[in-house]
């Protein structure tokens, strides 16, 4: 064998090392890091060993106190409740995508080109994102006291930064020509928004509004826990009088206005888009 044959070869009799010494220990300290993080958390909210033992027992001490259900129940109480809950979720869904909209346009940098202005939304729609619509419900309650309007102001901030992200990142992705098309012409800027920005940003608009009432009436449903109107009134009434069987029927009319909403969104998506 030539030389020249010899030095071809070489490089494929080195030995093959997947990562390198210094790789391997940066995954290994954040193996450690997770592991520490893991027993600090499990540490620190003081779990405890009897109560977790027994946790099955009990489970299935309760769920032989749901049944069967109390579907009496239902019609005195539960479903005066939900339809409140559902007038909650689409009120605040409405008014959320008011204050939505523009803090949308004022965030997508090819609609607003004041860099100030950008950041100023991006603020807001991040602010209303970092809040849990419970805490946007306990802080309502604060201001009207408790009652379904609580809950409408409620969803609505907590929809503002959810709609307001994904309306800007589509109104930042779209075609500019029709626009400039239309700049060019001498067309105003309502025109442009009418003309060439919203036949473009309509079924991200939809899709967004369905999607986002979808997840408004699963919210609904627990702010009644802190008061702020809806079925959650009747869910926590019911738990703090022990009236599991109450309980069970108001968990199943929950849980089927949830499939109900999921289908009725499916379907019409399919239909608008």
């Amino acid at each position: 064998m030539s030389a020249t044959t010899g030095d071809t070869l070489a490089p494929l009799r080195r030995e093959w090392i997947r990562h390198t010494p210094a790789e391997r220990l940066v995954r290994w300290a954040m193996f450690l890091a997770v592991v520490a993080s893991v027993v600090w958390a499990v540490r620190t909210i003081d779990i405890i060993p009897e109560f977790l033992a027994d946790a099955p027992e009990q489970m299935a001490d309760l769920l032989v106190r749901m049944w069967p259900p109390d579907l009496a129940y239902y019609p005195r109480t539960v479903h005066a409740a939900l339809i409140e809950t559902l007038h909650i979720a689409t009120l605040g869904t409405v008014f959320g995508f008011v204050m939505a909209i523009p803090l949308a346009l004022l965030a997508a940098r090819n609609i607003c080109r004041v860099p100030a202005l950008n950041a100023l939304a991006q603020v807001g729609l991040v602010a209303s994102r970092s809040v849990n619509s419970l805490v946007w419900a306990l802080i309502f309650v604060a201001v009207f006291g408790p009652g379904a309007a609580a809950g409408v102001f409620a969803i609505a901030f907590r929809s503002i930064g959810f709609v307001g992200k994904l309306l800007a990142e589509a109104l930042e992705e779209m075609n500019p020509g029709p626009r400039e098309a239309l700049r060019a012409a001498g067309a105003p800027w309502g025109a442009e928004m009418l003309k060439a920005v919203w036949p473009q940003i309509r079924p991200a608009f939809w899709g967004v509004a369905l999607f986002r009432w979808d997840i408004n009436v699963r919210e609904s449903a627990v702010l009644g826990l802190v008061g702020a109107g809806g079925i959650g009134v009747v869910l926590e009434d019911a738990i703090n009088f022990f009236q599991w069987d109450q309980v069970a029927t108001i968990l199943l009319a929950i849980l089927a206005v949830v499939l109900i909403a999921e289908i009725v969104v499916t379907r019409v998506r399919a239909r608008l888009l």
